[in-house]
C-alpha cells in the first residue's frame, strides 16, 4: 500500500511504499530530509444508538413499536346491549306470539338488530390486525351496511318456495350462494380476506339460526 507524503520544504507531492513508514529520506525534488508519515489506521465507529426524535437534526433510527388498537369499548358494550335484547325479543315473541307465529315486520326488524353486535364483534375478532382498525363513525356506517345485506339474505330466503328449503341437502346447493353474497358484503365494507369474511358471516347466521329455533321457528 502506498503512502502519500507531501515534502514540508518543496510542498511536492508523491508516494512511496510503506515500507518506508517511519524513516527519513531525501526529497526527491529538493533533496531536503523528510520523514514518511505513518499510513493511517483504519477507525471502525460503532453505530449510533438508536433515536426516537430527529432533534440533532438526523431522521429517527429507532423502529416504531407496533400497538394493536382494538375495537373501542363502547362500540363492543353497545354489540353486547343489542346482543341480549334481541334475545330477549325472541323469547318475547315466542310467548307472545306463540312457536312459529312471530309477524314477518319484527323477524325483519330483529335479523337487522341482531346483525349489528354480530358484525361488531365478530370485526372486533377476525379484523386484520396489520391494518389500523375503523373506528366511530367510520365503524358504525360500515356496521350498518354489512348488516343491512345480512338482513337483507334473511329476507330473500323467505321468497324461496318452502318445498326447496326443507330438506338439508338442499341446501348444499342454496348454501354457497347465501355464504357467497354474504362474505362479500363483508369483505368489502370492512376490508376482511375471503376467508375471515366468510367466517365473519357465519357468526351471524349460527346466532340467527339459534335465535330462530328459541322463537319456535324453523332454523333454516
Amino acid at each position: 500500500m502506498a503512502i502519500s507524503v507531501t515534502c514540508p520544504s518543496c510542498k511536492t507531492r508523491f508516494s512511496v511504499s510503506d515500507k518506508f513508514a517511519g524513516q527519513t529520506g531525501p526529497c526527491p525534488k529538493c533533496k531536503k530530509p523528510l520523514t514518511v508519515p505513518q499510513p493511517d489506521a483504519i477507525k471502525v465507529h460503532e453505530p449510533d444508538a438508536p433515536t426516537a426524535t430527529s432533534a440533532t437534526g438526523q431522521f429517527p433510527t429507532k423502529p416504531i413499536p407496533k400497538r394493536d388498537k382494538p375495537v373501542s369499548t363502547g362500540s363492543l358494550l353497545l354489540a353486547g346491549g343489542l346482543g341480549l335484547g334481541s334475545l330477549a325479543a325472541a323469547v318475547a315473541a315466542r310467548m307472545v306470539y306463540g312457536p312459529g307465529n312471530a309477524p314477518a315486520w319484527l323477524l325483519g326488524t330483529t335479523a337487522f338488530v341482531v346483525a349489528i353486535p354480530c358484525v361488531l364483534i365478530g370485526y372486533a375478532v377476525v379484523r386484520n390486525r396489520d391494518l389500523e382498525p375503523y373506528r366511530g363513525r367510520g365503524l358504525l356506517l360500515r356496521t350498518l351496511i354489512c348488516s343491512l345485506i345480512y338482513a337483507g339474505l334473511w329476507g330473500a330466503h323467505a321468497f324461496l318456495p318452502p318445498e326447496s328449503t326443507q330438506e338439508m341437502w338442499q341446501w348444499l346447493f342454496i348454501g354457497p350462494i347465501f355464504f357467497g353474497i354474504g362474505g362479500l358484503a363483508a369483505l368489502v365494507s370492512l376490508e376482511l380476506d375471503w376467508g375471515t369474511a366468510t367466517a365473519h358471516f357465519s357468526l351471524y347466521v349460527l346466532v340467527t339460526v339459534t335465535l330462530r329455533w328459541i322463537a319456535g321457528l324453523p332454523p333454516l
